[in-house]
C-alpha cells in the first residue's frame, strides 16, 4: 500500500536531495573558478561539466515534488563546508561527497521510496546514485593525476594531447607550455581520450 506522498519520508528525502544537488552544483562552480585562478583549466572544465549534471539532478528531484507545490517542507541534513583553497583538497572533498551520495544517501532514499510504495521515485534515486558513482570515479582519476604531478606529463612519447580551447593536437610526453595556435597555457590540454567527442569518426 502506497503511503500518502505528503505524509511520507520520501517527500522529505526528495527535498533533501534537491537541496544537496543545488549545493553540489554551486560548490563545483565555485571550485571551477578556483581551479581557473590556479592555472588548472582542465579541472575547472571537469568541475563545470559535473556541476551541470548536478543541476539536472536537482531538476529531477524538484519535479518529483509536484504534489507538494506551494508547501513548506522542513528538512534536516548535514552538508559539507568544503571552502578549501588548496586544489588537491577541493577535488578530494568532492570525491568524499560523491561517495557519500552514491553509496549511502541515495541508496537509503531508494530503499525508503520502495517501502513507501513509490517505485518510480525509487528508480530515480538508484539511477542518480549510479551517476554520482561515475562522478566519484572521474574525480578520483583527476585527483590521482594531480597528486602525482602527471596531469600534464606522461612517459609515453606518443601521447596525443588536445587543446580544449582551439582543438590543436600535439604529440609528446607533455603538451606545449603555450598553445602554438591560440596561445593559451598548457592547462587547457587533455589526453586525447579525455577530450569530448575525441573518438568520433573512428567507427
Amino acid at each position: 500500500m502506497q503511503t500518502n506522498f505528503n505524509e511520507s519520508q520520501t517527500r522529505i528525502n526528495l527535498m533533501r536531495a534537491f537541496a544537496g544537488e543545488c549545493q553540489s552544483q554551486n560548490r563545483y562552480n565555485i571550485a571551477a573558478q578556483k581551479f581557473s585562478d590556479g592555472n588548472c583549466e582542465v579541472l575547472a572544465r571537469v568541475m563545470k561539466f559535473t556541476a551541470n549534471q548536478e543541476e539536472q539532478h536537482a531538476k529531477v528531484f524538484f519535479d518529483l515534488l509536484g504534489d507538494s507545490a506551494g508547501e513548506l517542507i522542513k528538512i534536516e541534513a548535514d552538508f559539507p563546508a568544503d571552502a578549501f583553497t588548496d586544489l588537491q583538497d577541493l577535488i578530494d572533498s568532492a570525491i568524499k561527497g560523491e561517495e557519500r551520495e552514491a553509496s549511502m544517501v541515495y541508496t537509503d532514499f531508494a530503499r525508503v521510496a520502495a517501502e513507501e510504495g513509490f517505485p518510480d521515485i525509487q528508480a530515480k534515486f538508484k539511477m542518480i546514485a549510479e551517476v554520482e558513482e561515475s562522478h566519484k570515479k572521474r574525480f578520483e582519476y583527476y585527483a590521482s593525476l594531480l597528486r602525482s604531478d602527471t596531469l600534464f606529463r606522461t612517459e609515453n612519447n606518443e601521447q596525443v594531447w588536445i587543446c580544449l580551447n582551439c582543438g590543436h593536437i600535439h604529440v609528446g610526453t607533455e603538451p606545449p607550455k603555450q598553445c602554438p595556435v591560440c596561445s593559451v597555457d598548457m592547462s587547457y590540454y587533455v589526453r586525447e581520450g579525455e577530450a569530448p567527442f575525441s573518438m568520433c569518426g573512428t567507427l
